[in-house]
């Protein structure tokens, strides 16, 4: 942490000495107090402190306002504040932000990820058919900002699938996760400002005369935050790392696992969990390299991607599995036989009876393997991963340099009329 915050103010004092030796701040300042400063073009143009009725103040101290020369940012700083957050220490929610901003495209990456991966996860799960097979696919789809791990170890994932007695942690679960980060009236007053900003910044510039030249390229510089702030409200993704850290460990409180002899709670049976979050640097080797993975910010989910989806291909393979001995009629308990289930709605079957889903350890972990000898996988990462990571990173670049490149070009391209001045030059 030490060295974290060593590198960010090395960082900020390098920017202020570069921006000290570039800059004349005395002189700025002064033209801004005299109203006047010096456009592009080299004529004088009125920006400054305002009263309520737009008039130049000599005094800032007096000021109620600012001229549009210098306050078309302050909407998108506002807008800033309406990314999610998470992280417990201040720092990594301050490196999150940094990191939105210096980086639109890896943003924009994270976002699209997260929403192919819903897409991905629904499509994995709909051809299972068991008990909580929908609370499985909501629980896993709002971890994706946590570091997921999953384990068979002592049978406990064949526990929390296959047992009658975990499908209160599934319920529970969803129900402590089910925490809101979404449209508030707040995000939508910097959302309208923002909008209402550009609106006045591109009619502005219709109205401009046509030999002025103006560029104003600055003004899309930041469009992109729009769909990047609209995306996450939209997905209200689960970041707090407080509030989801004790969601799981208040459910696998009530996890039960199986024994030789009748089903327990795993607290009393084993410190190992078959669901966690790896947040302790203790839970992994190569803690390091995981780093970035254990920031709940939203922004870092590229960093979970690949072990997010080993964890659900892990749930996947074993809801597969004790789904076709469901439809082959297949108990836990051998002997035990068959007991039906109609469903009143529909006249059909809908799910085992409770007592075809009980049995001892060794027979519950059997009844998660494939007949053939174990748990098989299709691949190691999943399917369609890879196209997912060539969409979102496609989609990324299109949002960066459709914006960020369009007020390149449009700077670039305005046409230069006369020697540009600067404050103290």
């Amino acid at each position: 942490m030490r060295y974290k915050l060593l590198a960010v103010v090395i960082l900020l004092l390098l920017s202020i000495s570069g921006l000290n030796a570039a800059t004349n701040f005395t002189r700025c300042l002064e033209q801004v107090r005299n109203g006047e400063a010096l456009n592009a073009t080299g004529g004088k143009i009125q920006v400054g402190a305002t009263d309520n009725h737009g008039n130049i103040l000599e005094d800032v101290r007096n000021a109620t306002g600012l001229t549009y020369g210098l306050s078309w940012l302050l909407p998108w700083l506002a807008l800033v504040s309406q990314l999610p957050f998470g992280p417990k220490d201040r720092l990594e929610n301050l490196e999150s932000v940094l990191l939105t901003i210096g980086s639109p495209m890896l943003a924009a990456y994270s976002l699209a990820l997260t929403v192919l991966n819903g897409r991905w996860i629904a499509r994995r799960f709909s051809k299972h058919n068991y008990p909580n097979i929908r609370n499985a696919v909501r629980v896993l789809s709002s971890l994706q900002q946590a570091p997921l791990r999953v384990t068979n170890e002592d049978a406990l994932l064949a526990s929390l699938i296959v047992l009658p007695h975990n499908d209160e942690w599934w319920r529970e679960l969803i129900e402590w996760l089910a925490y809101p980060h979404t449209w508030s009236v707040s995000a939508a007053t910097s959302i309208a400002w923002v909008v209402v900003a550009y609106l006045s910044a591109v009619i502005g510039f219709l109205m401009e005369e046509v030999v002025k030249f103006t560029s104003h390229g600055h003004e899309s510089l930041w469009l992109w935050l729009l769909p990047i702030v609209i995306g996450w409200l939209q997905l209200s993704p689960k970041c707090d790392e407080v509030r989801v850290r004790s969601a799981v460990e208040r459910a696998n409180k009530i996890a039960y696992a199986a024994t030789e002899t009748h089903p327990v709670l795993v607290q009393e049976h084993t410190e190992q969990r078959a669901i966690y979050l790896a947040f302790s640097e203790a839970d992994e080797d190569d803690d390091v390299l995981r780093r970035d993975e254990r920031v709940t910010a939203p922004i870092y989910n590229y960093a979970r991607f690949l072990p997010w989806v080993q964890a659900v291909e892990k749930v996947s393979e074993t809801f597969k599995v004790v789904s076709g001995r469901y439809r082959r009629h297949e108990s836990v308990d051998p002997d035990i036989t068959w007991v039906t289930m109609a469903d009143r709605g529909s006249g059909r079957w809908s799910m085992p009876h409770e007592r075809n889903r009980v049995g001892s350890a060794s027979q519950v972990e059997r009844y998660c393997l494939d007949p053939a000898g174990g748990i098989t996988t299709r691949s190691r990462w999943g399917p369609d991963i890879f196209s997912q990571i060539a969409i979102a990173s496609a989609l990324a670049f299109l949002l960066q340099w459709g914006t960020v490149g369009a007020a390149f070009l449009s700077a670039y391209l305005t046409p230069t009329t006369a020697p540009a001045a600067r404050c103290g030059k």
